[in-house]
């Protein structure tokens, strides 16, 4: 893997928190199955393309969210699809927050070509129109972000993280600049995309983190056996374009739209290290 990506801390052993129990066992594969089943019917769905309409999609996103027991609470407007191009840039924690952020506005989603080997959501975001980047090899990234570009000037909306990695969610990474300059080219907003999960007491959940050397089965699992979480996207505002003259003022803008967070001590001192 080249020394250039994005790494984050957080490690399931030293972030995650969970209070599942073996009580929480029939809950979890009842809401498993659920979501196997939305994901297959869209996977069938999918030759389909641009012909399903976006509120389909829409609820197709929230549904699956919602079979894996997790409740939606979403705050600020987003931009109407009519209003052309748009960059979508949220901070990332969970698998959670793809279908997350398709169920409030539907966006070609940009991900790591690793993902198109995962079975079945691999083959869902190959036809679904996710643009990869293969982000072992740094000379690909000019043409990568070209296609981001070309995508936005096009009047479609993309989704991505700049962070370029998960964090758990007590802490956030550095926004990488690349995918900034897409927006740049292309003469299109930014909105940021806040990212939060809570337990049913409202405090910070880490639970639905993905991270490390976690595996997917088991943030699955994790997720579907915890009882009342709750997955929180704040729409901030509109960053229109022009406001900013380079891609590193408008990643610092985007950047900025966040409170700041510290990492936690543990995180810290191995980043260090």
């Amino acid at each position: 893997m080249s020394a250039w990506l994005p790494t984050a801390p957080c490690t399931p052993r030293g972030c995650v928190r969970t209070t599942a129990g073996l009580t929480a066992v029939p809950r979890a594969v009842l809401r498993l199955t659920a979501v196997l089943l939305l994901v297959l019917t869209g996977v069938a769905l999918s030759p389909l393309g641009a012909r399903i309409p976006a509120g389909a999609v829409r609820r197709w996103s929230r549904a699956v969210v919602r079979a894996a027991g997790v409740r939606i609470r979403v705050t600020g407007a987003p931009a109407p699809p009519a209003a052309g191009g748009l960059l979508l840039v949220a901070n990332h924690i969970s698998w959670l927050d793809v279908p997350l952020l398709a169920g409030i506005r539907p966006a070609r989603m940009l991900a790591k070509a690793e993902i198109r080997t995962w079975p079945v959501a691999g083959a869902l975001a190959a036809r679904g129109g996710v643009l990869f980047i293969d982000r072992d090899r740094l000379r690909a990234l000019p043409g990568t972000v070209a296609r981001i570009a070309g995508t936005l000037r096009a009047g479609q909306a993309v989704a991505v993280f700049p962070e370029g990695s998960t964090w758990c969610g007590r802490a956030r990474g550095p926004f990488r600049r690349a995918v900034f300059q897409a927006a740049l080219d292309a003469g299109v907003p930014v909105q940021p995309v806040r990212i939060r999960y809570r337990d049913a007491t409202g405090t910070s959940s880490t639970a639905p983190a993905y991270v490390g050397d976690d595996s997917l089965a088991a943030s699955l699992w994790r997720v579907a056996s915890t009882r009342g979480l709750i997955a929180e996207a704040e729409l901030l505002p509109l960053i229109p374009p022009g406001t900013h003259p380079d891609r590193a003022t408008l990643a610092s803008a985007a950047a900025g739209a966040y409170p700041s967070r510290r990492a936690p001590a543990h995180a810290a001192s191995r980043a260090k290290s």
